[in-house]
């Protein structure tokens, strides 16, 4: 999920990790709070100590975060559901969850877990705030401690808002799974009530530019435009776990796929099989042997004028395991397999023979065809 992640330290386990997108909202709150909020609820310092006071209290509040994902992450072990990275990025931090929870009881309380710890720290540092009153030449710790107390509450109440993927939607997903006992039909409602939700962030910022806040509104837009992403997307990916569950490559591949010699010129590729079958990928097969394929990435590398002379046996890819599955993949594998690669294409083997073709439009095509079945 973020491949540019870098990892800082473990915890029990955990691989605590952050995003380079982390330093420009690092950056903003610190510019935020040193700029505006400390000079306006502590007047009268110099820049420096409004600036030291930005760093802590952006410090302190990330580690919040921090303990807010691993409330999530501890619990989540506990009831079966494997976690290994927490990573810190743009819009706060992530628990990155290796499954799906099992029941719906399991999703209610690894749900809870992080607003829970986010109201015990704005408890927490509330009772410090108000201990540290007692010492007046402490008063810009107190008023630290008094902002990291308001930004966990107001970060435990934003995350139980019942719009998925926030964790209130989450809590709205478990009850709804355990009342109708369809785990799809719950997430497609709890990522409907994060979309609408979505949109109310994205039109609260849009109308916050009209009247001047640019950083806010900006903030307010994306952090809109992400939540619509993972909604959509938690949807897709739990409608992908029920229609392919027990599904292997085999029963999506096309077993007859068109091949092409390795004596046959790019010319009569483009025209005899890219346009005439309207297809970019295709094995290279000779005697029965399986070499290879070509597509149209190979083709691009060729200038035209020299289509007419060239053979696809001068430039076809040959057999990689990168781009070699066998039938019995899951296709929930295969799916995993196209995001590590990055490969959308790929040659269905078996004892080193061709036995068929499968894409990721072939994967995509079922699950839009059991997407308008289940709504039908």
């Amino acid at each position: 999920m973020f491949s540019n992640s870098v990892k800082l330290f473990s915890i029990n386990g955990f691989q605590i990790k952050i995003d380079p997108s982390w330093l420009l909202i690092a950056g903003l709150i610190t510019w935020s709070l040193s700029r505006r909020y400390f000079p306006s609820v502590f007047p009268g310092e110099a820049y420096q100590t409004y600036l030291l006071m930005g760093v802590i209290a952006m410090l302190l509040f990330f580690a919040s975060l921090l303990l807010h994902e691993l409330a999530h992450s501890v619990v989540a072990r506990r009831l079966g559901v494997p976690v290994e990275n927490i990573t810190l990025f743009l819009f706060g931090g992530v628990a990155e969850l290796e499954a799906e929870p099992q029941s719906a009881r399991v999703e209610f309380w690894v749900a809870l877990a992080g607003p829970a710890m986010s109201l015990c720290l704005a408890l927490g540092f509330w009772c410090l705030a108000q201990l540290a009153q007692v010492f007046p030449d402490f008063s810009n710790g107190t008023a630290v401690l008094s902002y990291l107390a308001l930004v966990n509450l107001v970060l435990a109440l934003f995350n139980l808002v019942p719009a998925f993927p926030l964790d209130g939607g989450r809590v709205l997903r478990a009850y709804l799974w355990h009342r109708t006992g369809d785990a799809l039909r719950a997430t497609e409602i709890a990522s409907r009530s994060g979309t609408i939700f979505a949109y109310f962030l994205m039109a609260m910022g849009l109308f916050a530019l009209f009247q001047g806040a640019l950083i806010a509104g900006m903030w307010q837009m994306l952090l809109g435009g992400f939540v619509l992403f993972a909604a959509r997307s938690s949807y897709r990916t739990q409608l992908a776990r029920k229609v392919f569950e027990g599904k292997t490559v085999e029963t999506l591949m096309n077993s007859a796929p068109i091949i092409v010699a390795p004596q046959m010129t790019l010319a009569e590729f483009v025209n005899r099989i890219m346009l005439q079958h309207r297809i970019s990928f295709t094995p290279v097969v000779e005697d029965g042997v399986l070499l290879g394929h070509m597509d149209q990435t190979l083709l691009s590398g060729i200038d035209r004028e020299n289509w007419a002379n060239t053979h696809v046996g001068d430039v076809f890819a040959g057999l990689d395991p990168k781009t070699t599955v066998a039938p019995d993949m899951p296709i929930q594998d295969l799916l995993t397999t196209i995001a590590a690669t990055r490969n959308r294409k790929f040659l269905v083997t078996e004892d080193h023979k061709l036995v068929g073709v499968i894409t990721l439009a072939d994967v995509t095509e079922c699950l839009q065809i059991a997407d308008a079945l289940y709504h039908q």
